[in-house]
């Protein structure tokens, strides 16, 4: 009776796989009418393109300038690998021709190398922010670590946020979100991971963002290990003061300190004045009771209620111990020393802690509840502040579970710091990861001229103004390849191949932003779309595109990769587009082939 079973699961079995073997063999479609005239007309009519016509085609029509015959021979040697004799001394085939443009290396749709002018005042830049960047999951119950602030730094990550409180450890200091059922982790560990990942990926500054709960001994203890640890990499302000910041090229290799001085706590009334969400709650001047309310009202395991409701209460001795500092104890120059960007007030209105100072520069922090309230109103006070001052904005108290906020939200009034959950991974991620894969990956990216240019009132930009065309994107979709590789048999659809269809969109000012998508190719691995959409954008300079691939199931659709990639770094032509996963990683093989085109009026 067992064998009989054992035998019908093996017959089972065969028919299954015959099956998927018949069902998966790739259908073969045409290749495009646009690659084929362009092949065509480069080869002379010819069916091989020979070395010095493939240059031609490089040179002109897809306008890389630098491009010579020596950067395409390694490249023809590796596309005609697999070409008989006879096929290599000829040149390209049609289909090799194709093959070469999906390389991504070689015809990827961005430069790879730094190329916006690092000499400007850091506040003329967008810098690559990460929001309790020693968490590892939710805001509330996760674990503390070096990890994520590794990771963070290996993607590009620029500003790294860390949050120091007392502990008896041997440290004396603890990174740990204050107040939650968050592990701590040991500040040593984190500076020295630190300081080994901080120039992996990119040579410019790493500022460091610390939300203090320190007494002043604890400061100069944070000062000594600092100052141990970095060493010549620690960079100490010349004045008290900046009157305006330095650049990004001035602080390679460089780590920045960023947070309050220590005497603006003397004058502050509550352990919660800072610029950050920790422990979910936000200084009274950042939040109005009914704010409180709401950013309390969120459903939470009874534990995690009960923790909530006692963190809303009276301040308790330990805290004020901790952080009520009186004049008497503000006895920590050397700490002072280390802060070259200091954080502003919290205190006073929206409107008069944007007013800038002639004299010194700051770092002012708003929720992005705040800044979205304050953009309706103070919209033009926000852009004149971050001309010359650096704002950060964080994730709301409510985001729990480490989500994030739009942060579009944020550049479109020029902050430079939009301090993103890195573990918070989605679509608000894949914006952050696209918009900084400009300027060569560096983590800094110049801010457009706009948002740093002195103008009457009348010429000051204004985001939720409808503004004329400037330019109008055509991007054509061709094919994709490489789910046969990179996912399972069965990933995607159990007796038949993948639906395959592509969404296009444009993210950017609210007049720019369009969802397109193409049709749905039905069981074929390797899809053919031949579609062309076209975006007219009002503020180029700040727009994303961002392209996901789905397969079309009953349900819910299958995710099958997806890209972000900012429009004004584009490089026009037949482009191998990468698709990355949910997180942020590139597959190994799945890419589209695309083609970008941009009319300017």
């Amino acid at each position: 009776m067992v064998k009989k079973k054992e035998m019908k699961k093996e017959i089972y079995k065969y028919k299954v796989l015959n099956f998927l073997t018949r069902k998966f063999e790739l259908k073969k479609q045409e290749p495009s009418l646009d690659i084929k005239e362009a092949f065509h007309m480069f080869a002379k009519g010819g069916e091989y393109m020979s070395n010095d016509q493939l240059l031609g085609f490089m040179l002109e029509h897809q306008g890389d300038k630098n491009c010579t015959l020596m950067d395409l021979e390694v490249v023809l040697l590796q596309i005609a690998g697999n070409s008989n004799t006879t096929s290599r001394e000829q040149g390209l085939s049609l289909m090799e021709f194709i093959n070469f443009l999906l390389l991504d290396d070689f015809n990827g749709p961005l430069k790879t190398e730094v190329h916006h002018d690092m000499r400007a005042p850091l506040s003329h830049y967008f810098m690559y922010t990460g929001h309790n960047s020693y968490l590892t999951g939710n805001q509330l119950t996760s674990d503390c670590s070096d990890k994520p602030i590794i990771e963070a730094l290996q993607q590009g990550v620029r500003v790294i946020e860390l949050d120091l409180w007392p502990s008896s450890n041997e440290d004396g200091i603890k990174v740990v979100h204050g107040r939650t059922l968050t592990t701590p982790v040991l500040l040593t560990k984190c500076l020295e991971s630190i300081k080994k990942y901080a120039f992996v990926k990119s040579d410019f500054p790493v500022i460091l963002t610390l939300e203090d709960h320190l007494t002043s001994k604890l400061q100069a203890k944070f000062t000594e290990k600092a100052t141990q640890i970095f060493g010549d990499m620690l960079y100490y302000p010349k004045t008290d003061y900046l009157t305006e910041f330095p650049s990004p090229e001035s602080l390679k290799n460089l780590v920045v300190i960023s947070t309050k001085p220590p005497k603006e706590y003397a004058h502050s009334n509550s352990v919660m004045d800072k610029g950050s969400n920790n422990n979910h709650m936000q200084n009274e001047s950042e939040l109005s009771s009914g704010e409180e309310e709401e950013l309390w009202n969120v459903e939470l395991p009874d534990s995690m209620a009960q923790l909530t409701t006692e963190e809303n209460q009276n301040v308790s001795d330990e805290d004020t111990n901790i952080c009520d500092f009186k004049p008497s104890q503000q006895n920590a120059p050397e700490y002072k020393h280390l802060i070259a960007i200091h954080g502003g007030k919290s205190k006073g209105s929206v409107k008069d802690r944007l007013k800038a100072d002639s004299e010194v520069v700051k770092r002012l922090s708003l929720s992005e509840k705040k800044l979205k309230s304050a953009s309706e109103s103070h919209g033009k006070d926000i852009i004149r502040f971050t001309q010359k001052n650096i704002l950060r904005v964080y994730p709301k108290g409510e985001r729990i579970k480490s989500t994030n906020f739009r942060p579009h939200l944020g550049w479109m009034y020029g902050a430079q710091m939009v301090a993103f959950n890195m573990q918070g991974h989605g679509k608000s991620l894949w914006l952050m990861q696209g918009m900084f894969r400009a300027n060569g990956g560096c983590g800094y990216l110049r801010k457009p001229e706009f948002l740093t240019r002195t103008n009457s009132h009348e010429d000051e930009f204004d985001p939720r103004r409808t503004l004329p065309v400037k330019q109008t994107l055509r991007v054509n979709v061709y094919l994709g390849v490489g789910w046969r590789s990179d996912f399972g048999a069965t990933h995607f659809d159990l007796f038949s191949p993948p639906d395959f269809y592509t969404k296009v969109c444009l993210v950017g000012v609210p007049t720019d932003c369009v969802k397109k998508r193409t049709r749905v190719i039905k069981d074929n691995w390797l899809p053919v779309w031949d579609e062309e959409f076209e975006f007219p954008l009002t503020v180029p300079e700040l727009a994303l595109l961002r392209i996901e691939v789905k397969d079309k199931d009953k349900g819910k659709d299958d995710f099958a990769g997806q890209t972000c990639l900012p429009v004004s770094e584009l490089r026009l032509g037949f482009r191998s587009v990468a698709l990355h996963d949910r997180k942020g990683k590139k597959f190994k093989s799945v890419k589209l082939l695309m083609r970008f085109q941009l009319e300017i009026f």
